[in-house]
C-alpha cells in the first residue's frame, strides 16, 4: 500500500523498498486475546435476535476489567517476536 511516487523517491535516495502485505499472514486476527475470550463467552449460547447479541456484547465488555484489555495488548510484542524468531511460523 505505498504510492508509486513514494517508492520511486525512496529508490532515488538509495533505500531498499521491501514489499509486504498490509497485514501479517502469519498471525490470524481472530486468534488475539480478546477474540478467544469472546468466543468462549458465546459457547453454548444461542442468540435469537440482534438485541440479544447486543446485550451479550454489552455484558461481555462490562464484565471485563481494564487489565484484561491491557494484558492482551501487552502480550502482542512477545507473540510477534516468537513468530519472527521462528522464521514466520505461527505457533
Amino acid at each position: 500500500h505505498t504510492s508509486l511516487m513514494t517508492r520511486q523517491k525512496l529508490r532515488e535516495l538509495g533505500w531498499e523498498v521491501l514489499m509486504h502485505p498490509p497485514y501479517s499472514p502469519d498471525i490470524a486476527p481472530s486468534d488475539y486475546h480478546f477474540f478467544r475470550s469472546l468466543q468462549n463467552s458465546l459457547n453454548g449460547i444461542k442468540l435469537v435476535s440482534k438485541e440479544a447479541c447486543e446485550n451479550h456484547l454489552i455484558q461481555f465488555f462490562n464484565q471485563k476489567p481494564q487489565k484484561f484489555f491491557t494484558d492482551g495488548i501487552m502480550a502482542l510484542p512477545e507473540k510477534w517476536r516468537n513468530i519472527v524468531d521462528n522464521n514466520g511460523a505461527y505457533l
